[in-house]
C-alpha cells in the first residue's frame, strides 16, 4: 500500500489535486467532505449529526470521523493505497490514522501540503459557493472554517514536519503546474518507499 494525506486549508485545491493523484498513482481517494455530504444528503443519523457541526463551520467529533474512515479502509478499492483528503484535521486524528494503518500492516508514506494565503482561499471558496451552490461556501461560514483550520488543523503541519513526512507545495498557479510539483515529490517518495 502507498498511503498519502493531502493537507491544506478549505479551498486550497485538495479535491482537485487528489483526483489527479488518484488517476496517476491508482490510489483510492477518501474525501471526508464527500463522505459526509453523502450521509447528509441521504438523511442518515450520521448525516444529521455531521450536519449539526458542518453547518456552523465546525469539525465533527474525532471518534465519529475515525469510525467512518476505519470502515472505508476495509473496502477492496483501498488495498493498493489511499489518499486522505480532509483527514486528519487534528493531532488525535493523526494518531488514530497511524493506528488504523498499522492495524492493516502499513503506514503513512507522505503528506502533501497545499500552501496559500487566506485572502486567496476566501476568494476561491466564495466563487466555488456561487458555482456549486454548496451551503458551507458563504462568507460567514468560510471565515469560521478558516478560524477553525488555523487553531485546530494547522498544528498538524508542524506535527508532520517534525516526523519528516510533510512536503509543502505552493498552491498558486495552474492545476497542472501544481500537480507537476506534487508529482516530482511523489515519484521520488515512491522510489524510496516499499509499496
Amino acid at each position: 500500500m502507498f498511503n498519502l494525506v493531502i493537507f491544506g486549508a478549505p479551498g486550497s485545491g485538495k479535491g482537485t489535486q487528489s483526483e489527479k493523484i488518484t488517476e496517476t498513482y491508482g490510489l483510492h481517494h477518501i474525501s471526508t467532505g464527500e463522505l459526509l455530504r453523502d450521509q447528509i444528503a441521504r438523511g442518515t443519523e450520521l448525516g444529521k449529526i455531521a450536519d449539526s457541526f458542518i453547518s456552523k463551520g465546525q469539525l465533527i467529533p474525532d471518534d465519529l470521523m475515525v469510525r467512518i474512515l476505519d470502515a472505508e479502509l476495509d473496502k477492496p478499492e483501498a488495498k493498493h493505497g489511499v489518499i486522505f483528503d480532509g483527514f486528519p484535521r487534528t493531532i488525535p486524528q493523526a494518531d488514530a490514522l497511524s493506528k488504523m494503518l498499522a492495524k492493516r500492516g502499513t503506514a503513512l508514506h507522505g503528506v502533501v501540503g497545499l500552501e496559500l494565503e487566506d485572502d486567496e482561499l476566501i476568494d476561491r471558496l466564495v466563487k466555488r459557493g456561487k458555482e456549486s451552490g454548496r451551503s458551507d461556501d458563504n462568507p460567514e461560514t468560510i471565515k469560521e472554517r478558516l478560524k477553525v483550520y488555523h487553531t485546530t488543523t494547522q498544528p498538524l503541519r508542524e506535527y508532520y514536519i517534525n516526523d519528516g513526512s510533510y512536503k509543502g507545495v505552493r498552491g498558486h498557479g495552474s492545476v497542472e503546474d501544481i500537480f507537476s510539483s506534487i508529482r516530482t515529490h511523489l515519484d521520488a517518495l515512491k522510489a524510496n518507499e516499499p509499496i
